[in-house]
């Protein structure tokens, strides 16, 4: 994924155009913003956000201490969700959609998803699924990982992972606490989700975003824009990867206790 500090917060030609290639065969375009720490007490006052309408979520990721499932682009995680219900994803990135076999985009719960931010991009497969046994307990009482699995989730991650690592092999890197919270603002006439990811040192990440059609990527683009700038939303902020600031924090906490 490409990625930038506040130099850069607009997609060049050809990113704009190698974004809109991947997007021509995703499924959907979603539309990220992170909001630098000194910038998001503001950010929320002026989007005039609740935080009591925000729904508690615990998000488990697993990997390698050395995070050899994430430099192979393999995300796993598990999560509980505050009144929903729990939920599990192996995620690939990047892919290039055309090159997915079509028997796996016609898999329940699969998808193909172009992430774009100020200055960069990128173009991820999930395969998603509801763990047939409450995460909580299983967590809790040392339940096999790949239980909390579908056979056919477990197939993907077979397929993309490291030879010989087994998803019963991976260690639990979490959980982190996010409140999120989907509204819309007033004088924008499309939903945005706010989340607020809490890191156990105490640093946090505001992501905004909203999604769309991939027909219609750049028109939102340029209206959700305009819209942040005239709320004094600064664009320009270094922009953080929520899953990658986990990750990296969780294995150096492994490393430096090993």
């Amino acid at each position: 994924m490409a990625t930038t500090g506040r130099r850069e917060t607009r997609l060049s030609g050809e990113q704009l155009a190698q974004a809109m290639e991947l997007a021509r065969s995703a499924d959907s375009v979603e539309l990220k913003l992170t909001v630098p720490e000194t910038d998001q007490r503001s950010t929320v006052a002026a989007l005039d956000m609740d935080p009591l309408d925000a729904q508690i979520r615990q998000v488990f990721f697993f990997d390698t201490p050395d995070l050899a499932l994430s430099r192979h682009g393999v995300v796993v995680r598990l999560r509980r969700v505050q009144k929903k219900g729990d939920d599990s994803v192996v995620k690939l990135r990047p892919v290039v959609p055309a090159e997915l076999p079509a028997s796996v985009r016609k898999l329940p719960g699969f998808g193909v998803e172009v992430d774009a931010m100020p200055g960069g991009f990128v173009c991820s497969a999930s395969m998603k699924g509801a763990p047939s046994r409450d995460l909580r307990g299983a967590l809790a009482g040392g339940q096999p990982l790949r239980k909390s699995f579908s056979k056919g989730q477990r197939a993907f991650f077979a397929e993309h992972a490291p030879d010989g690592l087994a998803l019963d092999e991976l260690t639990l890197l979490g959980p982190i606490f996010v409140l999120k919270l989907k509204f819309v603002p007033k004088g924008y006439d499309r939903k945005l989700v706010a989340e607020m990811w809490l890191y156990p040192d105490g640093s946090r990440i505001l992501e905004l975003s909203t999604k769309c059609a991939p027909a219609d990527a750049v028109q939102v683009a340029g209206e959700a824009r305009a819209f942040l700038t005239s709320r004094g939303i600064d664009l320009s902020g270094e922009q953080e990867t929520k899953t990658r600031k986990a990750l990296q924090y969780f294995s150096r906490q492994h490393t430096s206790a090993a």
